[in-house]
């Protein structure tokens, strides 16, 4: 599993139109809204890297009102959440 993290530069006035179309692509699993020089960061979680680039490049940022994306490629991990998850039996 590939995760890619996307900062995205949004027409403030569409950023919540902007977000919830990103979160319906598929192959990607979470947007959040930020504050700083960028508006909304987007978590991709995919399977290979042309993967990540068919998410990002030819749906992503073919959004109407994403106005510009940098992506960075997450090569490990080290959130206790994501082990806790990764164990999880779902019983809390």
């Amino acid at each position: 599993m590939i995760t890619a993290v996307v900062f995205v530069k949004a027409d403030v006035a569409r950023i919540p139109e902007v977000a919830e179309a990103i979160a319906a692509l598929e192959g990607v699993s979470e947007v959040y809204s930020v504050t700083g020089q960028i508006d909304l960061i987007a978590l991709v979680r995919v399977h290979d890297h042309e993967a990540v680039a068919t998410t990002v490049a030819d749906r992503l940022n073919k959004v109407p009102g994403v106005i510009s994306t940098e992506t960075h490629i997450a090569f490990r991990t080290y959130s206790r959440h994501d082990l806790e998850a990764a164990f999880s039996l779902g019983l809390e």
